[in-house]
């Protein structure tokens, strides 16, 4: 794994004296070589301790292993070998060009496929199709967490999956008093700290009902809550930038999770197709 990729999908669960080091690197990668431990921590404000610690904690031996596997990361880059980590240094300015912005969300996707592991994917999955065939599967989101939810709440009925979809936190609470165990409930909060939320989803676990939630890689309240999390590393500066990054790498999440459904059973996948066909033939004139 590029150690840009790694400082980026880990950044979000870092202390704030470790984001500090960790943006410095991803916006200057190009000139770590020239910078010891020491002139980083002095550029920094921050100790060399810090900074010896922040590179044993990602896995090097120390700051030394880290600078050279960063540059041999730019090395790959340069030579076309990995572009997604070309962006780590931030561009021509940061600017945010097409082609930047490209980058950046392959940086965000690879990030956030490292930080959710295979096996974690299937067990999302399979707790989906156990539901699908048994019980129900409910999709909340409120605000713009709603679009995710509202696109996968449909991707599932195409598969002919059962869904309770809302975006009021009241219908929703009424709709989980129909719950039972098998079911599961699908939360989208990006930041996970929506108070209603929790509530469901702690009604939901008392109903014996299976929580799945989606959010950041941060530790948060509805997270914590979890029977099973999926989670999104995407992060930039420009707050119109991270937006677009997060949505971009949770379409991608959860893209992975319908193919695992639609090849994990050849009746999901000939129901979806039967149920396009239906769709394409109300459609003709």
């Amino acid at each position: 794994m590029s150690p840009l990729v790694k400082i980026r999908s880990e950044r979000d669960q870092m202390s704030a004296v470790e984001r500090r080091i960790a943006d410095f690197i991803l916006e200057n990668a190009q000139l770590l070589r020239d910078y010891s431990s020491q002139q980083l921590a002095n550029a920094l404000g921050i100790s060399q301790s810090s900074v010896v610690k922040f590179t044993q904690k990602l896995g090097f031996k120390g700051y030394p292993d880290l600078k050279y596997s960063v540059g041999e990361a730019i090395a790959r880059a340069d030579n076309g070998d990995t572009p997604q980590v070309a962006a780590a240094s931030g561009g021509e300015g940061g600017g945010a060009s097409a082609g930047n912005l490209w980058r950046r969300k392959s940086e965000a996707e690879e990030a956030t496929r490292l930080i959710n592991p295979p096996q974690t994917l299937h067990a999302v999955a399979d707790a989906i199709e156990q539901a699908g065939r048994a019980g129900k599967v409910f999709i909340i989101g409120l605000g713009e967490d709603d679009i995710h939810a509202r696109g996968f709440a449909l991707k599932l009925s195409l598969l002919g999956i059962l869904t309770v979809h809302n975006f009021d936190t009241a219908r929703m609470t009424a709709n989980v008093s129909a719950a039972s165990a098998g079911d599961v409930l699908l939360v989208f909060s990006e930041h996970g700290n929506h108070p209603a939320l929790c509530k469901i989803a702690r009604y939901f676990r008392e109903r014996r009902g299976q929580v799945i939630t989606v959010t950041r890689h941060t530790a948060n309240p509805l997270r914590a809550l979890a029977d099973l999390a999926l989670v999104v590393s995407a992060h930039d500066e420009l707050p119109y930038i991270q937006p677009l990054l997060y949505q971009s790498a949770l379409q991608h999440l959860l893209d992975g999770v319908f193919v695992q459904l639609c090849e994990g059973h050849d009746d999901r996948h000939a129901q979806l197709l039967a149920n396009l066909d239906r769709i394409q033939l109300m459609l003709e004139p």
